[in-house]
């Protein structure tokens, strides 16, 4: 009877690989690290992103303000020239003046002594002076004392203007000496201010490569962090497959004990009634009958496996906007553009020179508000702060198509165009074009300048 029992049959699988605490606290605890790490860099990441913005912005005021040196040196060499111009003018009336004296004083010279030594003078007064008596030569004398008299008259004449030519030359001589200077100013403030320039470029260089070098070693973490927490999940899911698995074979187990149980039980039950049919048949027959009993089947409590567990004005603004519209996507150059078009920009000595904008046709910034406002008749200098003061400043929330916007917040480093619907037109920067883009308002200026 009990090899009539069928054996206990497993339909699970082989089990599944299943880790153990320890690794999974090792995983987690790695994975824990990684994004401590990952976190640290994201801050130091923030925080370098921050000063490259802040030196960005200061490359784009010392390049502004190269530009204002730019144009004072212009302007400083220009009165320069101007005060040299005067000085030669003033020059040569002294020169004219003082031949003008010098003949007059020899035509006096002249006649004075031919006079004394002819007796008489010359022409038709020899008619009326041919006497030798005292009458006479008094008045010889005195018609010589009266042309003598006229000549020095002239000679006085010249002489006035020949003073006032020297104080010509003297106060011209005196403007260009201050015009010189100013001239030898403004060329020491270009010096400076394109100094300047480079080293505030070579700041954001620097700090450029720094942040790279950050945002590289940021990525490298976030990988491995990446890795940690798949290795870390790899293992979780281990552990739930074999969960699963060991809960499925605990079921399967508990169901075969079950059977096996039930069937010893009807075995058992069957036995026990042959058992009774045999007393009740030996009884019947008056005899008795000392057959064994048979034997009680009792089935193997079921096993169970371990496992852990885890749990304007209309007409000239309209003018100002299709001018700067029609050089959309004309490249940008530092220091390029005039009020005729687009120009070849000037060297920075760092960004703009890396982008070859010293062989670029194009604008920047100011450049391009000089050759759109320059469409209705509206001169403007080739600098950001210049322009800020050139027309009327209106508040931020005034503000209509036409009117220029300004970036600082503290020293103006950028200008745009507002053309309406919360758009603008600009020259960004190296590397960029004209473009129309949503205006900023970081940084913002808080007022607009308006020129009609």
């Amino acid at each position: 009877m009990m090899s009539a029992v069928p054996p206990t049959a497993l339909a699970v699988p082989p089990p599944p690989p299943n880790p153990s605490d320890s690794q999974l606290n090792a995983a987690s605890s790695d994975a824990s690290g990684k994004a401590a790490q990952v976190g640290d860099l994201v801050r130091q990441l923030t925080d370098a992103q921050a000063q490259l913005d802040q030196l960005s912005n200061n490359v784009e005021l010392k390049r502004e303000l190269a530009n204002k040196a730019l144009v004072d040196l212009q302007e400083a060499e220009d009165a320069a020239s101007a005060a040299e111009a005067a000085v030669g003018a003033s020059q040569r009336q002294v020169q004219v003046a003082q031949s003008a004296i010098e003949t007059a004083r020899k035509q006096v010279d002249m006649f004075a002594a031919g006079s004394y030594q002819q007796g008489s003078t010359v022409g038709s007064l020899s008619a009326y002076m041919g006497s030798d008596s005292p009458e006479d030569v008094l008045a010889r004398a005195q018609l010589l004392d009266a042309v003598s008299s006229s000549q020095l008259g002239v000679m006085d004449t010249l002489q006035r203007a020949r003073t006032q030519s020297a104080n010509a030359d003297s106060a011209a001589r005196a403007a260009k000496e201050k015009a010189d200077a100013a001239r030898r100013e403004a060329d020491q403030a270009k010096r400076t201010a394109d100094s300047a320039t480079r080293d505030a470029v070579q700041a954001q260089q620097s700090q450029a490569a720094q942040t790279q070098q950050l945002e590289t070693t940021r990525n490298q973490a976030q990988y491995a962090l990446d890795q940690a927490r798949n290795a870390v999940s790899g293992l979780e899911g281990q552990r739930q497959a074999f969960e699963q698995w060991d809960a499925q074979r605990q079921a399967e187990e508990a169901a075969a004990a079950l059977a096996a149980a039930q069937e010893a039980a009807r075995q058992q039950a069957a036995a026990e009634a042959a058992a009774a049919q045999q007393r009740a048949a030996a009884s019947a027959s008056g005899g008795s009958s000392s057959a064994p009993r048979a034997p009680v089947f009792v089935a193997p409590a079921p096993t169970r496996g371990g496992g852990g567990g885890g749990g304007n004005s209309s007409g000239g603004v309209q003018t100002v906007i299709n001018r700067a519209m029609s050089v959309l996507g004309v490249p940008y150059s530092w220091g390029g553009g005039n009020a005729s078009g687009a120009t070849v920009g000037i060297r920075d000595g760092g960004v703009a020179d890396s982008y070859g904008d010293y062989n670029k046709v194009g604008f920047d910034c100011s450049g391009l508000m000089v050759y759109a406002f320059a469409a209705a008749g509206i001169s403007l200098r080739h600098y950001t702060g210049y322009q800020y003061e050139s027309g009327r400043q209106i508040p931020q929330s005034q503000m209509q198509p036409g009117d220029m916007i300004f970036y600082g917040p503290y020293d103006i480093h950028h200008v745009t165009m507002y053309i309406g619907n919360g758009n603008m037109i600009e020259a960004p920067e190296s590397g960029s074009y004209v473009m129309i883009s949503p205006v900023r308002y970081g940084g913002i200026m808080p007022y607009v300048v308006r020129m009609f």
